[in-house]
């Protein structure tokens, strides 16, 4: 990338948001160009901004965030988007790669790796934290975990798990559905699909394995 990398900054957390653009701020090529709270408002930030690099937080309320990359993806499909999370669960990383993230950056690196993160990103590299970097492996195929997911987290597909992930936010079919674009009775059909292969079928019970998964946090 030539002159100002364009950054768009997404976290629920306004404090964390607020010290990663003080951060940036001093750096003389970035230029944060958007600085939102969710995962929706991200898309529609994107699409008007057209950044760079896009740092976003994984478990925030609304649309979930990997589906949001995908969307990102084909709105913004020159834009590189960099994980940034408390959390290093094998299913984000899983997750993180199938959207083709260009890196994972965990919240306790010290500033200056996020710098180097952001400036390797933006030369066309990628940049992934030592803890997650040691659990992944790069052959012929690309990036992927060096040991898959060991759950049943792995028998769903990507829209069950979105579904689940909501669920485990306490969320209604018609909040879902309405989230997803999608009509209630598709996520009905769905839950059902999901509790069948889970042989879960308990919203309260749903949520403790989503939790005790990794794939939303308390």
């Amino acid at each position: 990338m030539n002159g100002e990398v364009k950054l768009l900054l997404v976290d629920d957390h306004a404090l964390f948001r607020g010290a990663l653009a003080d951060l940036l701020h001093h750096e003389v090529d970035f230029v944060v160009v958007g600085s939102v709270g969710t995962a929706d408002d991200a898309v529609k930030m994107a699409k008007k901004s057209q950044p760079d690099i896009i740092l976003m937080d994984i478990d925030m309320p609304g649309l979930d965030s990997f589906e949001a990359a995908r969307k990102l993806k084909v709105l913004t499909p020159e834009a590189r988007i960099i994980f940034v999370s408390s959390f290093t669960n094998d299913n984000y990383i899983d997750q993180a790669l199938k959207v083709k993230a260009h890196g994972y950056l965990t919240k306790w690196e010290p500033p200056e790796k996020a710098l180097k993160a952001i400036r390797e990103v933006a030369t066309g590299g990628a940049y992934f934290s030592d803890e997650v970097q040691s659990r992944i492996v790069v052959d012929e195929t690309g990036a992927k975990l060096r040991q898959g997911p060991k759950t049943r987290v792995s028998t769903l597909t990507e829209r069950q798990r979105e579904i689940l992930r909501y669920i485990a936010q306490g969320r209604g079919k018609k909040d879902i559905a309405t989230t997803m674009n999608l009509s209630v009775k598709t996520i009905s059909n769905h839950t059902t699909h999901l509790m069948n292969k889970l042989n879960i079928h308990d919203r309260v019970e749903l949520t403790r394995f989503a939790i005790r998964e990794g794939l939303a946090e308390t």
